[in-house]
């Protein structure tokens, strides 16, 4: 009896040995080219949804810290940079206001949370 063509190992015409079960195996995705193109697509579409409720994410954080520059009025940019220029104590006065004053010098020092 005659072998039968699959039994054979030589090449076909396509290259492909015959004892393959499908030769067009490596093309068959193209069968089902519209369900593979919308998987991609979902991917996409998820993977940008994603990067954008990061970047919201970031934005919201953003807002959430303190930054004088951008958060106060102009006004009180300029008023805090006068506040930076003053000092306490000019040298002064301080003489004057020791002499009035009506505390022990000779006191302990204050430590917060100890009893005398």
């Amino acid at each position: 009896s005659a072998s039968s063509p699959k039994s054979k190992e030589e090449p076909v015409g396509n290259g492909h040995e015959e004892k393959e079960n499908n030769p067009f195996a490596e093309y068959m995705w193209m069968e089902n080219e519209e369900d593979f193109n919308r998987q991609v697509e979902e991917e996409l579409q998820e993977q940008e949804f994603l990067d954008r409720c990061f970047q919201e994410m970031l934005e919201e954080e953003d807002q959430d810290w303190f930054i004088p520059a951008r958060d106060l009025p102009q006004g009180m940019a300029q008023l805090q940079q006068q506040l930076h220029g003053l000092s306490v104590a000019d040298g002064h006065g301080s003489d004057d206001i020791l002499s009035k004053s009506n505390l022990n010098p000779d006191a302990k020092e204050f430590v917060p949370g100890v009893k005398y």
